[in-house]
């Protein structure tokens, strides 16, 4: 059977682009009720986007670009769904 590697699909605007690689390096996540991006605040994964960054710029932005658009992407998201309930303590 022939494999071929998966291509990222087209994003049309650097902060669609920056969303997608950090959800799939595992630094956001979706809130499993209401789909709000949650940061996941684990270091090792904002690295690993933040190198895909600097090294597979989408079209149009240079590495410092990229990164500085993943990092105001991180800045926006919180590490809580803005519609759950906050837990009884």
């Amino acid at each position: 059977m022939l494999m071929t590697k998966q291509r990222r699909p087209a994003i049309r605007t650097p902060r669609g682009w920056a969303i997608s690689v950090l959800q799939e390096t595992g630094a956001i996540h979706e809130c499993e009720d209401h789909g709000w991006s949650k940061d996941r605040a684990d270091p090792h994964a904002r690295q690993h986007a933040l190198d895909i960054a600097r090294q597979e710029p989408p079209e149009g932005l240079s590495p410092d670009q990229a990164a500085a658009e993943l990092r105001d992407v991180l800045n926006s998201i919180g590490d809580t769904c803005p519609e759950c309930l906050p837990s009884p303590d």
